[in-house]
């Protein structure tokens, strides 16, 4: 079978030396060379050859500081489809950016404040358990896979955590405590579903991943079909998703006697964990949206 298109796969050696995600590289390059596709697997260090293919998929960590950025701005000058696209990086990886955008489009999330420098006192402190509650959560807005994301319980405690947090960033992230056993997450491609499963939260924290006693905990996955979801989780997340763009985004929600909030949306979700667990076709969904469907390219070959 002729290759019908040529899709760049964008990693580091840190995405190559977990176990889990490699696995899911491997599943996805068999995917789409079962397609008839020819898949390169494109290094920081051979950044270049993204202009020689027709559609690049970002699987290394996404942050404007960091190379995939300028992988995913090659490709978008050049016309290439990326996922992650570069304002959906920007927006993603900047918490306020990412609740602005909900907020403009109406999408329900928790309670939330942002908080200055200069708001950082125990007046403030007492206001915000009073408007949103106790406990509150603090998140500094460049924060992944919940490093710096906190609860706190008291005005000690909200003083201690934010002048930490408010050190590397201009603003931090109040929000009101939505106890859940479990998060809803769903992937959402081009505006519409893609898959879902549950992150059930560790009895030891909180959050989907802590440190606890030195050790990381992290939460299990549940692949749930989409035909099971409630229809309010479903609506939301895409609500949310095409609120930030038309990429690939897993969106986090909690379920609140019966009301989705919106946690985050995040851009670069990760696959590797059973989140395709009950989507057999998300691999060739997410290689169709890169590359079409059917046409033969023309050009040099990426490896050469």
């Amino acid at each position: 079978m002729s290759a019908v298109g040529r899709l760049g796969l964008f990693v580091d050696r840190q995405t190559l030396g977990n176990s889990e995600q490699l696995t899911a590289l491997i599943r996805f390059r068999d995917s789409a060379e079962g397609m008839g596709h020819t898949v390169y697997f494109i290094f920081p260090v051979e950044i270049a050859k993204i202009g020689k293919v027709d559609g690049l998929f970002i699987r290394s960590r996404t942050d404007p500081m960091n190379i995939s950025f300028v992988a995913a701005k090659m490709a978008e000058l050049r016309g290439i489809p990326v996922i992650d696209d570069p304002a959906s990086i920007q927006i993603c990886s900047d918490k306020v950016n990412m609740y602005l955008h909900l907020m403009q489009e109406g999408v329900r999330i928790p309670e939330t404040v942002f908080v200055r420098k200069g708001e950082i006192t125990e007046k403030a402190a007492r206001d915000l358990f009073s408007e949103l509650g106790t406990p509150l959560i603090l998140k500094e807005p460049s924060t992944s896979f919940s490093l710096r994301v906190e609860k706190v319980n008291t005005v000690p405690e909200f003083l201690t955590t934010a002048k930490r947090f408010i050190k590397m960033s201009d603003w931090i992230v109040a929000q009101r405590f939505i106890e859940s056993d479990f998060d809803w997450r769903v992937g959402v491609l081009d505006g519409e579903p893609l898959y879902a499963c549950q992150y059930i939260i560790p009895q030891e924290t909180f959050k989907i991943q802590a440190t606890v006693n030195g050790h990381i905990v992290y939460c299990a996955v549940k692949g749930v079909p989409l035909d099971h979801v409630p229809a309010p989780i479903l609506d939301t997340a895409v609500m949310a998703a095409r609120a930030i763009g038309r990429g690939l985004y897993g969106v986090d929600i909690k379920d609140s006697d019966g009301t989705p909030y919106v946690i985050e949306v995040n851009d670069n979700p990760s696959l590797e964990g059973g989140e395709d667990e009950h989507s057999p076709g998300l691999y060739g969904r997410i290689i169709n949206h890169l590359l079409g469907e059917g046409e033969t390219p023309a050009g040099s070959d990426p490896a050469r």
